[in-house]
């Protein structure tokens, strides 16, 4: 059965792209089906597997402004059972148009119905802001993936985005839950990220999973390569901690 899971936090510079594109890479080398769906207009997940830009190409704009059914844009990367629908600069321009548009926050569930058979996964990387296009992916989404940086202030961010799952999942999606918050950028070498790591697993409990990303300087080269860190450096262990992510999320 297959699972849409968006990744989202209204605080940028989190690692919400870096999750995207690295838990997609695992759980397809772990033989699962993925689409990730690149909907944030700065277009980093969608680069970041490898895909220059092209004003031609269907994307995620044409999907939510035409109607047109998204298997048309989807692409295929260079890693076996991971496909992108990617984004471009034009999806600037959604969030203003798709204000004056019928069912305007439930484009994009109804397009990615049409493709849901066909992949175990679906993962939506959201823009840091709660505008239309994060909306239109808490509607399709039946749970949210919260990365959270262990830094001073965490826990404000996450309160702002965990308000935004209670109103989504009590008024437009009924049936959103929480997949969990996964704490990125760790550094086991500062008392800080201990702490912030205590304080949220304190707070919230089993709700933080259990696997930890760490600030890996590898995880920060990937994506200038076009790469995942699956292909970049499977040995690093930034690729290790995603590799645990894809497990922990694949037996939840």
């Amino acid at each position: 059965m297959s699972r849409t899971i968006a990744i989202a936090n209204q605080k940028g510079g989190v690692g919400k792209t870096t999750t995207a594109i690295n838990l997609g890479a695992a759980l397809a080398v772990a033989e699962r089906r993925v689409l990730v769906v690149d909907a944030d207009p700065q277009s980093n997940t969608t680069r970041g597997l490898g895909v220059g830009p092209d004003p031609e190409r269907l994307s995620i704009y044409d999907t939510l402004m035409d109607g047109d059914n998204p298997i048309q844009g989807i692409i295929h990367t260079e890693i076996l059972h991971l496909d992108l629908l990617p984004a471009e600069r034009d999806l600037l321009g959604a969030e203003i148009e798709l204000v004056s548009a019928t069912d305007r926050e439930k484009r994009l569930r109804r397009a990615l119905e049409g493709v849901k058979e066909n992949y175990d996964f679906i993962l939506i990387d959201c823009p840091p802001s709660l505008g239309l296009l994060t909306l239109n992916a808490l509607v399709a989404a039946d749970s949210l993936l919260i990365p959270v940086q262990c830094e001073y202030l965490a826990l404000e961010g996450l309160s702002e985005v965990m308000a935004t799952l209670q109103r989504i999942s009590s008024g437009l999606n009924p049936a959103l839950t929480l997949e969990g918050v996964v704490l990125t950028m760790f550094d086991d070498r500062t008392n800080l990220s201990r702490q912030v790591q205590d304080e949220l697993r304190q707070h919230l409990g089993n709700r933080v999973l259990k696997t930890v990303i760490p600030r890996n300087i590898r995880l920060g080269e990937a994506p200038s390569f076009g790469k995942s860190i699956i292909t970049y450096d499977i040995r690093s262990k930034g690729a290790e901690a995603y590799l645990s992510l894809a497990r922990e999320i694949i037996e939840k």
